[in-house]
């Protein structure tokens, strides 16, 4: 086949779906840019004229990922809350919402231990903090907390977060199986951003 018709036919898009799939599947070292090549019906050399090599492919599969949960959590910050829930517990909800309806995502961009993947998402797991620690802290100074908590209560948050979703996701819970039990973990864990001094 032409260089020019696999450029027009084996879109970026369809690499990243069907490699994201395997590395969920059968994991990052059993999976090999022939073997994904063979499960799109196309040669692995038609795969190079997108991505170098498999690690690169990769790296684009979890930043796509961490700039997907990324834009659901700045939609959570400007979107209204409902009766009784506050910013911050509807952002975490957010979070955890994408962790246990994205199980497989999650892990490739949170829980994997393979240490030459460890440099591909470290930096993104960095970022994703950021944003998320930059989100809570905006809400937790417009609640009056102190600036002790405001530079250290977003990690807590964080990483209790992180334990929730690991913790069900063993099991492949859906988040509408588990949302009460989301809500009230948030709640515990916000309750006292908003009943600090001199805040009413």
């Amino acid at each position: 086949m032409a260089r020019r018709a696999v450029e027009q036919e084996l879109s970026r898009e369809r690499i990243l779906e069907a490699a994201r799939h395997l590395f969920i599947t059968k994991g990052y070292r059993a999976i090999s840019m022939r073997s994904i090549g063979q499960h799109l019906g196309y040669s692995h050399g038609s795969l190079y004229y997108h991505f170098k090599e498999k690690a690169e492919l990769f790296y684009a599969i979890v930043v796509e990922d961490f700039n997907h949960l990324g834009h659901l959590l700045m939609q959570a910050m400007v979107r209204p809350v409902r009766d009784g829930v506050s910013k911050a517990e509807h952002i975490m909800m957010e979070f955890i919402r994408f962790g246990l309806d994205n199980p497989y995502q999650y892990e490739i961009m949170f829980m994997l231990r393979d240490e030459e993947l460890l440099s591909y998402c470290r930096a993104e797991q960095g970022r994703c903090f950021d944003l998320f620690a930059s989100i809570i802290r905006q809400y937790m100074k417009e609640e009056g907390c102190s600036e002790e908590d405001i530079e250290c209560v977003p990690r807590t948050l964080f990483l209790s977060m992180h334990g929730f979703i690991s913790y069900f996701n063993q099991d492949r819970v859906t988040f509408a199986e588990i949302e009460p039990s989301a809500l009230s973990h948030v709640r515990v864990l916000c309750r006292n951003l908003h009943h600090q001094p001199g805040v009413q």
